[in-house]
């Protein structure tokens, strides 16, 4: 990839955005995989090449605002500074998740000469109303599910116990939670005493 000041002729100049929203995603290699199909997706198209490439890793695209966003922030900069044509991402939702928000950074790319791709959803427009309710659309849908996904997590987290514990039973087995916190096993009463008993402190 070279950087270019100017466009020439039909060159036309790609920023790319990857983002996953926990350390998790990162560990399942999400950025390569997004970086991997946006490269792909470019090299398609006619006269397009990718200049510069950012990648926001464990940052919630609705958790946190995108003037709190280091690459959205630089990136917007380098629109007004005309060092690019084009914005690719993955997936729309990968700008962001807010549906008070995430809808007018597009539209503001847009208004701004820059125009805004998606590998998989391809681009985004707003020559009609009918395209600005669309675009709302699309990002309050994301943002709900943000809200459920939040939600799961929270209730999932509440309903752990605590490690260690053991659920008060008579019967010649016990049953105990997982570290997960999900599953269940049996295990018989001697193994009891062993999670009960608090670790020594090993002397030096």
């Amino acid at each position: 990839m070279s950087e270019h000041n100017e466009a020439t002729g039909n060159q036309k100049r790609v920023y790319c955005l990857y983002r996953v929203s926990t350390l998790g995603q990162v560990e399942k290699d999400d950025i390569p995989m997004q970086k991997r199909y946006c490269r792909e997706y470019s090299q398609r198209q006619s006269g397009w090449e990718i200049v510069k490439e950012f990648s926001e890793k464990g940052i919630s695209g609705f958790k946190v605002s995108a003037k709190d966003r280091d690459a959205i922030q630089e990136i917007q900069r380098d629109a007004l500074a005309g060092k690019f044509d084009i914005l690719l991402v993955f997936m729309f939702d990968r700008l962001g998740r807010r549906d008070n928000e995430t809808p007018f950074v597009v539209e503001w790319f847009l208004k701004n000469g820059i125009e805004v791709w998606s590998a998989m959803e391809g681009q985004r427009r707003f020559d009609t109303h009918v395209d600005k309710l669309l675009n709302y659309i699309r990002y309050w849908q994301a943002s709900g599910e943000s809200i459920k996904t939040s939600m799961c997590v929270k209730t999932r987290m509440e309903q752990r116990p605590r490690r260690g514990t053991i659920p008060a039973e008579e019967s010649p087995t016990a049953t105990v939670w997982s570290n997960r916190g999900v599953s269940i096993r049996k295990i018989a009463p001697c193994m009891i005493w062993r999670l009960m008993k608090p670790k020594q402190k090993s002397s030096s």
